[in-house]
């Protein structure tokens, strides 16, 4: 590694502590979440947050959000939502002077650089693939034009995990499209002590901006040139392989509780994330550790279980779990 993507690397590692201590003025624990979301911006990937209502996802996206110095946007998803109400729209624009009239595009809330998708499954399959082409692309087309998003781009998406009358569950081609699938637990009763002291008071936190959009987008480049060893790429693509039934490789609980395994997009966002692991931690390349760091979030979305596993109640990150227990 280059000289000076050494010292950016450090200086990355830096920023990343003084961005732990900024979000931790509002949010109480939840360090994990915060580890794999900055994991998530910085891989140029997105996030789908699964948790129940009332354990603080907004206030953590916009609390990041301020801590970048980057514009953020929430979209609350419904059922009568329309794709346009995310995209944006053409409206009509009469010019009294000219006596003329000529459309104009009107920005919807996706152009921003960080989206809450809060409660995605929540609306039609027409409106949720409005947003996930804008993930994919980067950009949205209205009337024949393209209009490219703000860079950085990065969408956290949420479901409740409890109600699913009237929800759309995402297919497994779309899931495909987020980086990473994370789990909010409840915190812990020191950190609800914390949490309950800190709300019922006249305590109002000041978060300072760390970074903002232009170091984002030079520390997303500076990952990409992060050099990885061939052994540990062989191991995350090994990972990804023995999760597919049917391959030499896979294990025999993989062949009776997975039907789909996880896709060659797993192999690259276990290498991007672990990647971008290192460097927030100092170092100038990942090991096999930093891959099994991400491998729960990465895969668990990505496997399609079985009828069998269903009826024996094994869920997607015990087959993970299992995967990394006999993984070489």
């Amino acid at each position: 590694m280059p000289g000076n993507d050494v010292a950016a690397v450090d200086q990355l590692a830096q920023s990343y502590k003084r961005l732990r201590a900024e979000i931790a003025k509002v949010i109480v624990g939840q360090d994990s979440i915060v580890e794999h979301l900055v994991i998530s911006l910085l891989s140029r990937g997105h996030c789908l947050l699964v948790g129940v209502p009332g354990l603080a996802k907004t206030l953590l996206i916009k609390t990041l959000s301020q801590a970048l110095d980057l514009k953020f946007s929430r979209i609350q998803f419904t059922p009568d939502l329309m794709p346009s109400d995310i995209t944006g729209t053409e409206v009509i624009e009469e010019n009294v002077g000219k006596g003329s009239k000529s459309f104009r595009f009107v920005r919807g809330p996706v152009f921003a650089n960080i989206i809450l998708a809060d409660e995605i499954n929540r609306t039609p399959p027409k409106t949720q693939a409005a947003l996930l082409e804008a993930m994919q692309e980067h950009h949205v087309t209205a009337a024949g034009q393209t209009y490219p998003l703000d860079e950085p781009f990065f969408v956290l998406a949420t479901q409740n995990p409890i109600e699913q009358e009237g929800t759309y569950p995402l297919p497994e081609a779309q899931l495909d499209r987020f980086m990473f699938n994370l789990w909010l637990e409840y915190p812990s009763a020191d950190e609800e002590v914390r949490i309950v002291k800190t709300t019922t008071s006249q305590y109002e936190a000041t978060v300072s901006s760390v970074l903002n959009a232009g170091d984002i987008i030079a520390f997303q480049h500076l990952v990409r040139r992060v050099p990885v060893a061939d052994a540990v790429v062989e191991y995350a693509v090994r990972l990804a392989h023995a999760s597919r039934p049917g391959q030499p490789q896979a294990p025999d609980f993989v062949q009776r509780w997975i039907r789909w395994g996880a896709g060659p997009r797993a192999s690259q966002f276990l290498i991007l994330g672990a990647k971008t692991r290192a460097t927030l931690f100092g170092r100038p390349t990942p090991d096999i550790d930093d891959v099994r760091a991400v491998a729960a979030p990465v895969l668990r979305h990505r496997l399609v279980t079985s009828f069998t596993a269903e009826a024996e109640g094994v869920s997607p990150l015990q087959i993970v779990e299992k995967l990394l227990e006999r993984a070489t």
